[in-house]
């Protein structure tokens, strides 16, 4: 049997981090929503061979028990003591390390894959706890859709779907290592958002006044080691965007437009020093 899912790649609206926990993970407290930059993700099951395989685009992407969508198949294979051979194929459209959540969104459509193809039955919060094994940002892309997320990433409250608006999302040609951020955090100097204002401007649907509240909380650490970040950030701002900041531990910076017009305008003024930017829908 074979299935078909969209892995698109998630923004982070806000992004804080109120504590780190007693294993060095940070506590998360984000605002998540996804953006219609998706990659492509066909699961192929089969009884001979009984292996997993993961075929990619990319060139940039390990095959094996590295890539999540393998560690996916795996778990959930042996969770439910499964002995079908597993094929991915992955055809890539996310930019890769980038802090768009590519490699999880794609191990989220390999469970809700597998989930259907061996009719599991398992509810998308079941899932969740499963993908929480896999990475942080993996529960949150089992959904798809705008939502509170805390705790190790496994809490995900949804939140009343927002407007129809535009995201300018332009990757610079450096990697960001998230390990090498995170360790960077100082939870005595961080200065934590208000999430609870913008948590209750959006489950009031309004959406411009949200904006006010928007942020990650990681920008000067990542800024600090790569400055142009932070110039795309406030071209951005210049050209007119509601919002424009950093995505994850970076390098990724997006702008939120009420315009398609304007979204393009952005596109336009920054590709010249930017070649990898995308206009697309919030979903």
């Amino acid at each position: 049997m074979i299935v078909t899912e969209k892995a698109p790649a998630k923004l982070n609206l806000s992004l804080d981090t109120p504590m780190r926990y007693f294993d060095g993970s940070p506590q998360w407290n984000m605002v998540m929503v996804s953006a219609d930059l998706a990659d492509y993700v066909t699961v192929e099951t089969h009884r001979h061979p009984t292996t997993i395989k993961v075929y990619t685009n990319s060139g940039f992407l390990p095959n094996d028990q590295r890539n999540l969508a393998y560690q996916a198949a795996h778990i959930l294979r042996s969770r439910f003591h499964c002995k079908d051979g597993v094929t991915i194929r992955i055809k890539k459209q996310i930019p890769v390390a980038a802090g768009l959540g590519g490699g999880s969104s794609d191990a989220a459509a390999v469970l809700r894959a597998l989930n259907s193809i061996w009719r599991l039955d398992l509810s998308l919060s079941e899932l969740a706890k499963i993908a929480l094994t896999i990475d942080s940002d993996v529960p949150y892309c089992i959904y798809n859709k705008l939502a509170h997320v805390t705790g190790h990433g496994e809490k995900i409250e949804l939140l009343p779907p927002q407007p129809h608006y535009w995201a300018v999302i332009a990757k610079q040609k450096i990697s960001v290592s998230t390990p090498q951020i995170l360790r960077q955090i100082n939870y005595e100097k961080l200065h934590h958002l208000n999430n609870k204002a913008l948590l209750a401007n959006l489950k009031e649907e309004d959406w411009q006044e949200a904006t006010k509240y928007m942020g990650n909380v990681l920008e000067p650490l990542t800024m600090k080691f790569y400055p142009e970040i932070g110039r795309l950030k406030n071209k951005m701002k210049e050209l007119g965007a509601d919002v424009a900041q950093m995505s994850g531990t970076g390098p990724t910076v997006f702008a939120i437009c009420h315009t398609e017009s304007r979204a393009k305008r952005i596109q336009n003024s920054i590709r010249g020093f930017c070649r990898d930017v995308h206009v697309v829908t919030l979903l």
